[in-house]
C-alpha cells in the first residue's frame, strides 16, 4: 500500500512537471500590439471621436483594430439602419492597411457591456433575440467583402456573468450558439473569436464556443467595500490556462484582447477628478503592466485605454500617450 501510495504521487509529480514544461514558452522579442477603439466612449469623454481614431492610426501608428459594431449606432430606430460612423472607421483602417477585429452582439466592449437601442429595452427576450440576429446578418452581410476585417468576435465576455448582470442578465448560451452559427453560415471563411476574463474566467465556455480564444487583463481594480486592489497572477498562469484548454479542446489561435491600461473608476471618466483618475493609473501602473503582459507570451496584444490617453493628453498630461506612441513605433507603421 504505501509502495503503491509513493507511485502515485511520483506519477503525479512527474504528470505536473511534464505539463509546466509544455506551458513554458519564450517571451517574444517583438509584440504585436493593437488597441480597441471605441467610438462610443470617446463621444462619453466629450471628445471629437474622428480625430482620436486618427490620432491613434497616425500619430500612434495602430495597426490592429478591435472595433465594437454597437447595435444602436447600427440600428437606431426599429428597421432604419445607419452604418456611416462603422463605413468611415473600416474606410480609414482599410486606407492605412491596418486590420480589424470586428466586435458584434449584444455585448460589447464599455459600460454597460449590453449595448441595446432604446426602441428594443421593451422587448421580451424572445423578441430581442429576433432583432439581435436581423442585426447581426445586417452587420456581416455588409461587410463580410472587406478584406480588413480578419475576425468576427461574436458577443464580449459571455460567460462573465459577474459582471453588468444587472444590464445583461444570465448568459443565454442556446442563444450564443445560435448567433455563431448564423455569423459563420453568412461568412463560412472568417474565424470567430469568442472571449473570456483572464482574472475572472473559466475559458473553457468561451474557448470551445470560437474558432479563436482572446483573454482579458486587468490587474489594478477598484470598489465601494475596499478601494483599489491589485490582482496580479503569476504570468505563467496564463499559460497553463492555455495549454489545459488545448488538452480539452484541441489548439486555437489565442491572444491577449484586452489589456487594461486605463484608471478603474466608481464613476464615468468625464465627472471623475484628474487627481482620482491619475491614482488609479499612473506612468508606473502603466509600465508595470506592459512589462507584466509580456511575460505571459501573448504575442498579440490589443491595449485598452486610448480614448483616454489622448482625454488626458488634453488635460496636460501626455505622458500615457507617449508610452504608446512607444509601444507602436516600431510596430504600426510597417
Amino acid at each position: 500500500m504505501i509502495k503503491l501510495a509513493f507511485q502515485l504521487v511520483i506519477a503525479a509529480l512527474v504528470s505536473a512537471l511534464a505539463f509546466l514544461a509544455l506551458t513554458l514558452r519564450d517571451v517574444p522579442d517583438d509584440v504585436a500590439y493593437g488597441v480597441t477603439f471605441s467610438s462610443f466612449h470617446a463621444k462619453e469623454l466629450g471628445l471629437d471621436w474622428k480625430e482620436v481614431y486618427s490620432a491613434a492610426l497616425d500619430d500612434l501608428g495602430v495597426r490592429k483594430l478591435r472595433i465594437p459594431a454597437y447595435w444602436p449606432d447600427a440600428e437606431p430606430s426599429r428597421d432604419v439602419e445607419d452604418w456611416s460612423d462603422l463605413d468611415y472607421q473600416i474606410r480609414e483602417a482599410k486606407a492605412r492597411d491596418a486590420t480589424i477585429v470586428l466586435a458584434i452582439g449584444r455585448r460589447l466592449p464599455r459600460w454597460p457591456e449590453c449595448h441595446v437601442p432604446e426602441w428594443a429595452k421593451g422587448l421580451s427576450w424572445e423578441d430581442q433575440k429576433f432583432e439581435i440576429k436581423e442585426y447581426l446578418a445586417l452587420v456581416v452581410e455588409r461587410y463580410k467583402d472587406e478584406p480588413a476585417i480578419t475576425h468576427w468576435q461574436v458577443e464580449n465576455e459571455p460567460y462573465l456573468n459577474a459582471f453588468a448582470n444587472e444590464f445583461c442578465g444570465d448568459l443565454d448560451e442556446a442563444f450564443l450558439e445560435e448567433e455563431i452559427a448564423l455569423v459563420k453560415q453568412r461568412d463560412p471563411h472568417r474565424p470567430i473569436l469568442v472571449t473570456d476574463s483572464g482574472n475572472l474566467g473559466k475559458w473553457m465556455g468561451a474557448y470551445k464556443s470560437g474558432d479563436s480564444f482572446g483573454t482579458s487583463m486587468y490587474i489594478y481594480f477598484w470598489n465601494e467595500e475596499v478601494g483599489q486592489f491589485k490582482t496580479k497572477l503569476p504570468a505563467i498562469v496564463y499559460r497553463m490556462k492555455e495549454r489545459a484548454m488545448e488538452l480539452m479542446y484541441g489548439p486555437k489561435e489565442t491572444f491577449l484582447i484586452e489589456l487594461s491600461l486605463e484608471p478603474w473608476l466608481p464613476q464615468p471618466t468625464a465627472i471623475s477628478s484628474l487627481e482620482d483618475q491619475l491614482s488609479r493609473m499612473d506612468a508606473t501602473k502603466f509600465d508595470e503592466i506592459v512589462a507584466y503582459a509580456r511575460e505571459t507570451s501573448f504575442e498579440t496584444q490589443y491595449l485598452w485605454g486610448v480614448e483616454w490617453w489622448y482625454y488626458i493628453r488634453e488635460r496636460g498630461h501626455g505622458e500615457f500617450w507617449e508610452k504608446a506612441r512607444g509601444l507602436f513605433g516600431g510596430n504600426g507603421a510597417q
